[in-house]
């Protein structure tokens, strides 16, 4: 008699390469998938899957774990939605080369993290000194789902140049310090790392006390520091993942460009690239956006695809505290104010109120936000009377502007003021031709980033949901873009369900696809104290299998996820 750890039972399995789905159950011995077919004996542990979809534990390529995963391993916001690999150090941020400070400085505004949470996370818990000891130290912890790692292009930058350096724009590294660079990679890409994330973006700035409101010092490469780098990816076949200046479409053509390979006698370059996105302050970025990377990739012969969250990007605000007023001057003024008092008394100030009017006025050129603040709804304030209102609708009922009734209820009542607008990727006929566009790859759910802002852990989740309610795709082709599509690429053992691979399973109950998944929900982040948005659809995912160990099921882990049971690995392309 066969000798099974798990048997999932009965229930319509998906493979991941985009097969039609049969009707078998799946047996898992030693942390693999041993056995699909159809009447297997009990194992040690059964699950019934009747009537509920067997699929590859789901792959989210685009977060920003990296502090989190060393006080909380476990990722339980991924885990309980099917999530089994994870990978970070996303946007030039990672942690393997820089200092607490540094680190804290470097993801504290930009990923909207308490700069605390990040500088103690890395201060007590840093044992290693490159990436070969980065690996062995973070797979070690007690994961509760695979995790995989982009080496950061701010991170090195700093570790080779200083941070002051690092954010000045007349400094350059050295002959000397750009090779140590290129070794630095090549030593993270020698250690599994699936490639080098940079940014371009004018969001990204610096918190803390010594160079506030810098930008990350990756904006302050060159192209040719780039292209030295990428010329080791190159070599390695790895990944370069970035977010540009979406403002400049002349620099967004430069990562066309460096995916270009065999029209111009080289290796294409695998680029990730944030973010294919319906944008409601311009409706034709999707298409544009798509069709320059079907030039790209069929005429350039390059290997290009952009990021693209595959659900309605709704975004929250306490205050004025959200990256998108980055994007403007008087936005970005008033949040290199941190002190409340501070920022309060600017925000009176007439002079910048007439700023910031005129800032959110401008209705042409490209941009990320909106700013239509008819189109923001406030859903929480002390002040019960503006519950469920715009600020166009608070500002009709005083008699001033839009603008100035966001000012006053921020001046009035700070970080106790919350609302929310939707941004982008709020029509769904775009939403369907986008997700089946071979030059999107489905990714940027920015988990562990943002707390106060988003929460996107179950946007894998959300795009199933859609996908059955639509029928916009086959599900078998939902579940490979999820899952074995992401895993190809990026170079992972993960995202398959055959004889062999890794177990690593999400068991998807449909009858838990009620609608509610985008409910808002909040709990803490593991260790801090500090509330974060997260979501909260427990009917919709009967279980969740990493290496073999059933860490969840219906809203409940096993005994010591995150703590003792060791069930997630790092994966290393």
């Amino acid at each position: 008699m066969a000798d099974y750890d798990v048997v999932i039972r009965g229930g319509s399995v998906y493979d991941g390469t985009g097969g039609a789905p049969m009707v078998a159950d799946v047996a898992v011995r030693d942390g693999r998938v041993v056995a699909v077919e159809a009447g297997l004996p009990e194992g040690r542990r059964t699950i019934d899957a009747a009537g509920k979809w067997v699929i590859p534990g789901m792959i989210d390529v685009h977060t920003h774990y990296d502090a989190e995963v060393l006080t909380g391993p476990g990722l339980g916001e991924s885990a309980r939605h099917g999530v089994t690999s994870v990978v970070f150090g996303n946007c030039s941020l990672s942690t393997v080369y820089a200092e607490a400070q540094d680190c804290a400085d470097m993801f504290a505004r930009v990923e909207a993290l308490p700069w605390e949470v990040v500088n103690d996370a890395v201060k007590e818990h840093k044992t290693w000194v490159d990436p070969k000891s980065y690996v062995e130290a973070i797979g070690g912890k007690p994961l509760g789902v695979n995790v995989a790692a982009f080496l950061g292009h701010s991170d090195i930058r700093v570790a080779v140049m200083g941070l002051g350096r690092a954010v000045d724009a007349n400094e350059r590294p050295t002959s000397a310090e750009l090779d140590r660079m290129a070794g630095m990679l090549a030593e993270a890409l020698d250690a599994g790392f699936v490639g080098l994330s940079t940014i371009r973006s004018s969001f990204s700035k610096l918190e803390g006390t010594r160079f506030p409101a810098r930008q990350l010092p990756s904006t302050y490469a060159s192209w040719a520091e780039y292209g030295r780098l990428n010329s080791v990816l190159r070599q390695y076949g790895r990944v370069h993942q970035s977010t540009p200046n979406l403002t400049s479409r002349v620099e967004i053509a430069r990562y066309f460009a460096q995916s270009v390979g065999r029209l111009l006698g080289r290796r294409p370059l695998k680029t990730s690239l944030l973010s294919a996105a319906d944008i409601k302050a311009d409706r034709t970025v999707a298409r544009v956006a798509v069709g320059a990377a079907w030039v790209t990739n069929r005429l350039g012969r390059g290997d290009f695809r952009w990021q693209h969250l595959p659900v309605p990007f709704e975004v929250y605000a306490d205050g004025i505290d959200l990256v998108i007023f980055e994007e403007f001057g008087s936005g970005a003024a008033a949040l290199n104010f941190r002190q409340v008092l501070e920022r309060s008394e600017l925000l009176k100030d007439e002079e910048y109120r007439r700023r910031f009017r005129k800032d959110l006025s401008k209705r042409f050129g490209p941009r990320v936000w909106h700013r239509d603040l008819g189109d923001a709804q406030i859903v929480a304030c002390p002040d019960a009377s503006v519950i469920g209102k715009s600020f166009a609708a608070v500002a009709t009922e005083r008699g001033i502007t839009a603008p100035d009734a966001l000012l006053d209820l921020t001046v009035e009542h700070g970080a106790a003021l919350r609302w929310r607008t939707t941004i982008a990727n709020d029509r769904d006929d775009v939403l369907d031709r986008l997700q089946t566009s071979p030059m999107v790859q489905i990714g940027f759910a920015d988990s562990g980033a943002h707390l106060r802002n988003m929460a996107f852990y179950n946007s894998g989740l959300r795009m199933l949901e859609r996908v059955r309610l639509r029928g916009f795709m086959p599900i078998e082709q939902a579940v490979h873009r999820l899952t074995g599509e992401l895993a190809d690429w990026y170079g992972l053992d993960a995202g398959k369900l055959t004889v062999g691979a890794r177990a690593d399973i999400a068991v998807i109950d449909p009858a838990g696809f009620d609608g509610a998944s985008a409910a808002y929900a909040e709990a803490e982040l593991p260790g801090s104290g500090v509330s974060r948005m997260v979501n909260r659809n427990d009917a919709a995912v009967a279980a969740t299998v990493v290496g073999g160990h059933v860490v969840y099921e219906y809203g409940t882990f096993a005994p010591g996820f995150g703590t003792t049971l060791h069930a997630g690995t790092f994966l290393t392309a």
